[in-house]
């Protein structure tokens, strides 16, 4: 078969795929309206690829080169008996004041109301471009009143329905961290988040649990210290139940992001999380999930309460000893971390003695002796030089591992 040249000027500078929704931006360059939307929005570019030319990061800046369309499908059509097939006219963009309309008009009853989150979320799914559009129009806010005021009548199905199909929206607008942070300041939604996590479905639980790690991620400071206990029994609830990956893990980043902030250390203790932590390291997850529990308990090791959290479950000890080499190099770090605080400021006898018949202090031996990270063997020796009155001559360690322990 003749191998057919496509022109230049009718592949995305980008991709070098024929364009099929040709735009022009600012600079003046055309590119395939997916190409340079991935550019702008996902990987958060925010000049012409070509020209390095600024370009605002919104639909409106993106114009429709519909000359450059024609020729296109004219040649495909020309080429036609060569297996090319002519692609229809794309279908355009939304603007805001079809989205303004849209919403408008979901007031009247709950079922439009349930019409109209639908099909933001059909649209969402459409493009980048229509979820800026979206995002841009008010949307975020409308669904986020939408979550408040049906989770307040959760004796409603329609209403309940109504508060999941939002938290699905929300979640798959994806979107940017200006917008987020302008969702924070309402306490109200944070209230209603807690609310879904206590009494909705597993799936709504996820969605709510994906967004408040995205709102705490963005939040200022001084939002973080004001967090509810109510809040972090929820999170502990939602690593108690493992129900999803994607759940876990969201709910592993909320205790990450919140316990760097005020007393929220001590309140995840209190609501369980040093007990689900453990249990979640015992069930031998995957390496990721291990890193960010790991990293958790780092934190709510950081207070006495923590601490005696986790000497007071059977397995804690021994199940931070185990993931020393056996995750990665950042798992071994936290988990000697773990370790360097219960040691330095818990370490009683008792602690110590526990510390020595678990195993712990030969692996520490262990982990000066092997490629463990410099950051890693310097706690390690640090906790060995801490209570090498004790343990240095420990029958505990053995002979080989000895020689490693560390002079004052």
């Amino acid at each position: 078969m003749e191998e057919i040249e496509v022109p230049n000027y009718f592949l995305c500078p980008i991709s070098l795929q024929i364009m099929k929704d040709p735009v022009t931006v600012p600079s003046g360059i055309t590119y395939d309206r997916p190409s340079i939307e991935t550019w702008l929005f996902s990987t958060k570019n925010a000049s012409c690829p070509i020209t390095k030319l600024p370009i605002p990061a919104d639909s409106d800046s993106l114009t429709p080169n519909h000359t450059l369309r024609r020729l296109i499908q004219a040649w495909c059509t020309l080429h036609s008996h060569h297996g090319i097939e002519r692609f229809p006219t794309p279908k355009p963009p939304i603007n805001k004041p079809q989205i303004h309309k849209l919403i408008s008009s979901s007031s009247s009853t709950p079922s439009s109301l349930l019409s109209c989150i639908r099909r933001l979320r059909s649209l969402a799914a459409e493009s980048e471009s229509n979820r800026r559009c979206i995002e841009s129009a008010g949307a975020p806010e409308f669904l986020a009143s939408v979550i408040i005021n049906s989770i307040s009548d959760n004796d409603n199905e329609t209403a309940l329905i109504s508060c999941h199909e939002a938290l699905s929206t929300l979640h798959n607008l994806r979107l940017s961290d200006s917008k987020l942070k302008s969702l924070t300041v309402n306490a109200e939604l944070f209230d209603s988040l807690t609310k879904v996590m206590e009494q909705g479905t597993y799936e709504s639980r996820a969605y709510a649990a994906l967004l408040l790690k995205s709102l705490l991620e963005v939040a200022d400071p001084m939002e973080l210290t004001f967090l509810k206990s109510e809040l972090f029994v929820e999170i502990v609830g939602i690593l108690k139940d493992q129900t999803s990956q994607q759940s876990l893990k969201a709910a592993l980043g909320i205790l990450i992001t919140a316990c760097t902030w005020g007393r929220n250390k001590v309140k995840a203790v209190e609501a369980g999380g040093v007990v689900a932590l453990v249990e979640i390291l015992l069930s031998g997850p995957e390496r990721r999930v291990s890193e960010m529990a790991l990293t958790a308990m780092d934190l709510l090791c950081g207070c006495a309460e923590g601490r005696a959290a986790l000497l007071g479950h059977g397995g804690g000890m021994a199940v931070v000893s185990k993931k020393i080499l056996r995750v990665s190099q950042v798992g071994s770090e936290r988990a000697v971390r773990i370790l360097f605080s219960v040691a330095k400021y818990s370490g009683s006898p008792a602690v110590l003695t526990e510390m020595a018949q678990l195993g712990i202090v030969a692996k520490l031996c262990l982990v000066l002796q092997v490629e463990s990270g410099s950051k890693t063997k310097e706690k390690a020796k640090e906790i060995l030089k801490m209570h090498a009155r004790v343990w240095r001559n420990s029958a505990c360690i053995p002979s080989k591992l000895a020689s490693s322990y560390p002079a004052n």
